[in-house]
């Protein structure tokens, strides 16, 4: 495994309908919904990791802390930023900060841990 701190990635969507509180179940306005907002932000967080660990390994989530701080309405561009900023053994801890072009739509840490996939997997099929 070859994570370290300051790792980045990036991703970057239009708000369509399928993104919204009203689409997704968690409210009833056409606006990027919160539950899509954290999907963004912990592929993101995949993205950086998936190219630095070993074979047989993968990356789950375990912890999140999430500010949803503005309304983006559809045909919006929403940009998801991650970085990585701690790495404690298989631990691994990101921030994030959602943007569209004219404020912070939401921020927060997403903290994930490598696994062996196949004994991850074992383990949940018990």
């Amino acid at each position: 495994m070859t994570l370290a701190p300051g790792l980045r990635s990036q991703l970057l969507i239009m708000v369509e309908m399928e993104d919204t509180a009203k689409r997704i179940g968690s409210g009833d306005v056409p606006v990027l919904a919160t539950p899509r907002l954290l999907a963004l932000a912990e592929a993101a967080t995949v993205r950086v990791v998936e190219q630095h660990l070993a074979p047989g390994e993968t990356s789950v989530g375990t912890r999140v802390v999430l500010e949803h701080l503005a309304a983006s309405p559809l045909g919006t561009h929403v940009q998801v930023g991650v970085e990585l900023i701690e790495v404690d053994g298989r631990r691994l801890v990101f921030s994030f900060e959602a943007h569209d072009k004219r404020t912070v739509v939401g921020r927060g840490t997403i903290e994930r841990v490598v696994v062996d996939r196949e004994k991850f997997l074992a383990r949940v099929s018990r």
